[in-house]
């Protein structure tokens, strides 16, 4: 008797309310969208990589309807100019201007990187997710699919791709994708295991919701600081991909143009003396790639909920 009425204190000391159960088959709590913010504005070096991305996406997409440039024609008469009046970064071996070759190619090379982000996390978040939830043989096949795709020497592949497709955006966004979406997945897949143990996912199973709901509507939100931080990173590490395609003959052909492009035909001229034609693009891949690792660098210290802590 003394243990049933104990029991019975207990329970009546904790009662069930509709607001607790709600809050717990809603999933864990998530950090309130002003205090993340306000995190981000304290890491100076996030906002110093947030203004700097502002920057170059203002100069390569506005800068052209400022400067005008002829970034299709080829001058022989100005070819390998030094910089001067009317060409303030000179001019390279097709008589392009530096300065709006820049532009022009930072259009290519920020909207290839952003696509290969998005669609990179999406195929590696789906792998990753499901790999992680549904466990045992399935999980074990997914990852060592994802364990034979890293041992695959990407040099190799992209060598053989430069000798029989013609690049073009398309297929430059699909193939830089399909080399970058194994680091997203190992990532949701190490969340997704520390998710589905938890309570708020037992509460909506018992609530009748299946696997696909489970892990698109309660778990893949729940790991979504992961995923926006590693889309950032994505994003460098697509630029930087798009620069060594280009050494290896895969980037765009002319007239369009790259940061990456610029850089290896640039250094074919460096012996010469024509050092504009390769630090301008070498600093500013440098400068990008710098400033979206400190944006991501400040996502991640704010939206994980532990450091902020």
């Amino acid at each position: 008797m003394p243990e049933h009425a104990g029991a019975v204190a207990i329970g009546s000391a904790a009662p069930a309310s509709p607001v607790g159960a709600g809050a717990a088959a809603a999933g864990p709590v998530r950090p309130k969208r002003a205090s993340v913010l306000a995190e981000f504005a304290r890491h100076r070096l996030g906002l110093l990589g947030l203004a700097l991305i502002i920057g170059l996406a203002l100069f390569c997409f506005v800068g052209p309807l400022v400067y005008h440039t002829d970034q299709v024609h080829v001058n022989i008469q100005i070819t390998n100019m030094a910089p001067r009046n009317g060409h303030p970064l000179g001019t390279d071996a097709n008589g392009y201007d530096i300065l709006g070759r820049l532009m022009v190619g930072g259009q290519s090379s920020l909207e290839i990187g952003v696509a290969v982000a998005i669609l990179a996390s999406i195929i590696g978040v789906t792998w990753g997710a499901i790999a992680g939830y549904a466990g045992g043989l399935l999980d074990a096949i997914m990852m060592r699919t994802v364990d034979v795709v890293l041992a695959i020497p990407a040099i190799f592949l992209l060598i053989y791709l430069s000798t029989v497709f013609r690049p073009t955006v398309v297929l430059l966004i699909v193939v830089v994708s399909l080399l970058s979406w194994l680091v997203p997945a190992r990532l949701v897949r190490g969340d997704v295991l520390t998710l589905r143990t938890r309570e708020f996912i037992d509460a909506v199973r018992g609530m009748g919701g299946g696997r696909r709901r489970i892990i698109f509507r309660h778990m893949v939100p729940n790991a979504f600081g992961t995923i926006v931080v590693s889309a950032t990173f994505q994003v460098a590490d697509a630029i930087i991909l798009l620069a060594t395609l280009s050494f290896l003959g895969f980037g765009l052909p002319p007239p369009a143009a790259t940061w990456g492009g610029m850089l290896s035909q640039g250094t074919t001229y460096l012996l010469d003396g024509y050092w504009w034609e390769v630090y301008p693009a070498g600093v500013i891949i440098m400068l990008t790639v710098i400033s979206l690792n400190f944006v991501g660098d400040a996502l991640r210290d704010s939206l994980d909920a532990r450091l902020r802590q």
